[in-house]
């Protein structure tokens, strides 16, 4: 595990300076996947007009979750802390320990998936790793990006982290949420093969 957590660091680091190797689908300025070996990650960027401190609520406060991204949370917010999520949509049971905590900046953490009808072997290796960064006086660039999937669960689990997205911004703009479903069906085709 010490191995996928220092190989996630340096993914990120290179995500963080630009640098993409030729594995990379561009999809739009809302995500790309990258394949590199066993291995899929796909990273989102969003520039929002809200102070950190309010996204930050927004993607660490239990109740704030249940609302836009459909999940039951148990957060102990703190680094070596864990996250225990129940998503209410596809019923995926979400377990891991929190690497990085660094309030309004940085929420990293395992995401293990236990297994269940759509994903006999679960999923055990994935990261994900949500970072704030103040862009002007009031926005905030986010960046979010899950490590370490399969390359099919990378192209099913794209549009469904850039319909979460566009649920957190109605969320955040205090307008009404998309179906989730409906949103998923309209970006699908954006993230194929």
């Amino acid at each position: 595990m010490k191995k996928i957590e220092n190989e996630a660091k340096n993914i990120y680091q290179l995500s963080k300076k630009d640098k993409v190797n030729d594995t990379t689908m561009k999809i739009n300025a809302s995500g790309s996947i990258t394949h590199e070996g066993e291995y899929s990650f796909l990273r989102f960027q969003r520039r929002l007009p809200h102070p950190t401190e309010t996204i930050w609520k927004e993607i660490t406060d239990p109740k704030r979750l249940s609302e836009w991204m459909n999940t039951k949370a148990i957060i102990n917010g703190k680094n070596g802390g864990t996250i225990d999520f129940v998503n209410t949509i596809s019923g995926f049971h979400t377990l891991g320990d929190i690497m990085k905590w660094e309030l309004n900046k940085v929420f990293e953490h395992q995401w293990h998936i236990a297994s269940n009808p759509s994903l006999p072997l679960g999923e055990p290796n994935s990261i994900i790793r949500w970072e704030l960064e103040q862009d002007g006086e009031s926005d905030t660039l986010l960046t979010l990006t899950h490590s370490y999937l399969s390359k099919s669960l990378s192209l099913r689990f794209a549009p469904g982290w850039h319909a979460y997205l566009d649920r957190l911004e109605a969320a955040l703009d205090n307008k009404e949420l998309p179906d989730w479903m409906h949103r998923f069906g309209q970006v699908k085709e954006l993230y194929c093969s």
